[in-house]
């Protein structure tokens, strides 16, 4: 099925997609790069600390940390919406075998 189709099929409610939500969460990862942004924020917030600034870092270690969970939770909604909207992101979320789209019955 072509990205047009899928829309087109989306939109009219001719198919149901499923989403491996533990395979949607780590493709986010790995596309998003979360570990790698991950490492400096939490940096930040221990140098804040570590200069003074105790919650100011506590806040950044906070953040650093529940925004890689927020992202992963909502990683199947993501992946639908931007399947929708990006041709090159659905051709990839099929090859990795994230999206599954089977005809409503």
């Amino acid at each position: 099925m072509t990205h047009a189709e899928f829309v087109a099929a989306y939109r009219a409610g001719a198919i149901r997609v499923d989403v491996d939500r533990s395979a949607a969460a780590r493709f986010l990862s790995a596309r998003l790069l979360l570990p790698i942004v991950m490492l400096p924020v939490l940096g930040a917030g221990v140098g804040l600390a570590l200069t003074g600034w105790v919650w100011a870092g506590l806040a950044v270690i906070g953040i650093g940390t529940v925004a890689p969970v927020f992202i992963k939770r909502s990683a199947p909604h993501f992946v639908i919406t931007h399947a929708l909207e990006d041709s090159k992101f659905y051709d990839d979320a099929l090859a990795a075998n994230i999206i599954d789209v089977h005809p409503e019955n």
